[in-house]
């Protein structure tokens, strides 16, 4: 996990650019970008220990070596008068085998040693009884994000309280998978984690700065594997009750989008979607109940808004090529009478 962090952060300046401008900012107004040097929770704080720590010995490594070349370059180059037969070789040096063999051992047992102290103080804290649950089943392409004691279910926008010393609140993230191998990966508050079917993983956070956190699907999936980010909003304790108690109420029933409900509920979107206090009961889709609650559509590929929601139900697949949600080929009246609706869903 802490290994595989180091090697992708030009990817996570990508998802930067291509999410901050569609997310919402955080509590305090803030949208963090991607970087695993600017860590906001203890297990990406060991992330930023470890790497600098690995960039220390290689940069040394580097430095001796790239020294010692410049030394031979100029101490040995070519001058006037030089009569051109090659300088005497050593050959059967048991000084310079065991320095070019020893050296690089002690380096590699090193780096193990740290990066193994290292992944086992992050792995065997075990969960505590004012510890968070959440469970997250990576789908093509989005996340299921589930919270099995509040009894909320949403999709995409993870929500966790921040943990502080007065008030420590760890999150624990239990990843499953329901088709291919996906990998969750915020790098800011913790390493990669493969998403793998048939198999349950583990991992915990500790945000400890409030404000939306982005990141993304770190293994290829399909199609839109670069497509399936996700955001993370962290709160303050106050907050996020709010937020979970907002959650668990059912959908709204607005009178002035009636005939859009009763559409909705004739139309195959049921067969996908819940929408809880509605006969809508699908699995397959995101569970849509406050879908306006959100910030993006598609698991992040645009904002939500009416104009975005109206021509994702339209032609998912124009917004996000591969999409498994077919296009509904609806009446023009019809698509305005489901889109109202599905905005009155807070």
């Amino acid at each position: 996990m802490l290994g595989m962090a180091l090697w992708s952060v030009p990817c996570a300046i990508t998802v930067a650019g291509f999410l901050i401008p569609t997310a919402a900012a955080g509590a305090d107004g803030t949208v963090h970008t991607p970087s695993i040097f600017a860590p906001a929770a203890t297990p990406a704080f060991a992330i930023r220990e470890l790497a600098l720590i690995v960039f220390g010995i290689t940069g040394i490594i580097f430095l001796v070596v790239a020294g010692l070349t410049a030394y031979a370059l100029m101490r040995f180059r070519r001058r006037r008068g030089d009569d051109g037969r090659e300088p005497p070789q050593v050959y059967g040096s048991q000084q310079i085998e065991l320095a070019w063999t020893v050296v690089p051992i002690l380096i590699v047992v090193v780096l193990f040693l740290v990066t193994a102290r290292y992944i086992f103080a992050i792995e065997r804290r075990p969960p505590s009884p004012e510890a968070l649950e959440v469970t997250i089943v990576g789908h093509q392409w989005w996340w299921e994000i589930r919270y099995p004691k509040l009894g909320i279910i949403t999709a995409n926008e993870l929500h966790v309280p921040m943990s502080d010393a007065a008030h420590p609140t760890p999150v624990f993230l239990t990843l499953q998978s329901a088709d291919v191998i996906h990998s969750f990966w915020i790098p800011q508050l913790a390493g990669k984690m493969d998403v793998i079917p048939n198999k349950t993983n583990r991992i915990w956070i500790d945000p400890q700065r409030p404000g939306t956190y982005v990141g993304q699907c770190a293994e290829y999936c399909g199609l839109q594997h670069a497509g399936m980010l996700i955001i993370a909003t962290v709160h303050s304790n106050e907050d996020f009750a709010r937020w979970a108690a907002e959650q668990r109420a059912l959908a709204r029933d607005d009178a002035a989008a009636r005939r859009g409900r009763e559409l909705f509920a004739s139309l195959a979107c049921i067969n996908c979607h819940t929408v809880r206090g509605t006969t809508a009961n699908g699995v397959f889709g995101p569970d849509l109940t406050h879908l306006m609650s959100r910030s993006t559509i598609g698991s992040g590929v645009i904002p939500n808004t009416a104009e975005s929601l109206r021509a994702w139900v339209e032609d998912p697949a124009s917004l996000k090529p591969g999409a498994l949600m077919p296009a509904m080929k609806l009446s023009r009246d019809d698509l305005d009478a489901v889109t109202a609706y599905l905005l009155t869903l807070r």
